[in-house]
């Protein structure tokens, strides 16, 4: 899954970002409002974590904008305004949850999780396609009954192949889901994590993880 974070302070959003990459996200960082509205609107991301208090264009703004032209990708917005009537405005502008500063990490992440488990998004607690059963809140891997260990970007990359389970995902799109814009569209990184991820599950070569000559791969149904 993949968190676009919005917010000015430097500090704040390197922390952010790492608890978030914890957690086996991918995190894009912008700090201010209206690059992050042309990002929004280009789409890829799964959950928008948006400051009020921004450069250019405040966090309000911005959210009402891309409401505007309907985009649906879940909002949760910061500010140190902690009055009702800014709350009300906040979430009047389209967020979806609203989180006050200073703020504990483990209630950002919590309630991460628990705007990526809402209908709209494609969020589910398990997702199973063949033997290989994935749950999406512990971050578990099994194979049949056996425990398959994997590091965090092995966890993302398999979960978004399994989401679109029988499609093709092509290299770009495992690019733009499981890593931040760092990354160049002509990286091989994700045929490392490939290699991994089929080693790990055993069986056949393509059993689970079929590669589509050109074009990027599938699992299996």
């Amino acid at each position: 899954m993949k968190i676009l974070v919005v917010e000015d302070t430097d500090k704040l959003a390197k922390y952010i970002k790492q608890a978030l990459e914890y957690e086996s996200y991918a995190v894009d960082v912008v700090g201010d409002g209206a690059t992050a509205e042309r990002r929004i609107i280009n789409g890829g991301y799964d959950l928008i974590i948006l400051d009020v208090m921004l450069p250019e264009q405040n966090g309000v703004v911005t959210c009402r904008n891309v409401r505007a032209v309907g985009d649906v990708t879940p909002i949760l917005m910061l500010t140190a305004k902690g009055e009702i009537e800014d709350r009300v405005e906040g979430l009047d502008s389209g967020a979806d949850d609203y989180l006050i500063k200073p703020f504990a990490m483990e209630e950002l992440i919590a309630r991460t999780r628990a705007l990526l488990r809402r209908p709209t998004s494609s969020v589910c607690d398990q997702i199973i396609v063949q033997d290989v059963s994935l749950n999406c809140n512990s971050r578990t891997v099994k194979v049949g009954r056996n425990p398959v260990t994997l590091t965090l970007k092995e966890y993302a990359v398999l979960e978004y192949l399994m989401r679109n389970a029988g499609s093709v995902v092509t290299r770009e799109q495992l690019l733009d889901h499981c890593w931040d814009f760092s990354y160049s569209a002509f990286s091989n990184i994700t045929d490392v994590y490939i290699k991994q991820l089929r080693q790990k599950l055993g069986g056949q070569h393509d059993k689970y993880i079929k590669t589509i000559r050109g074009v990027g791969y599938a699992f299996q149904n």
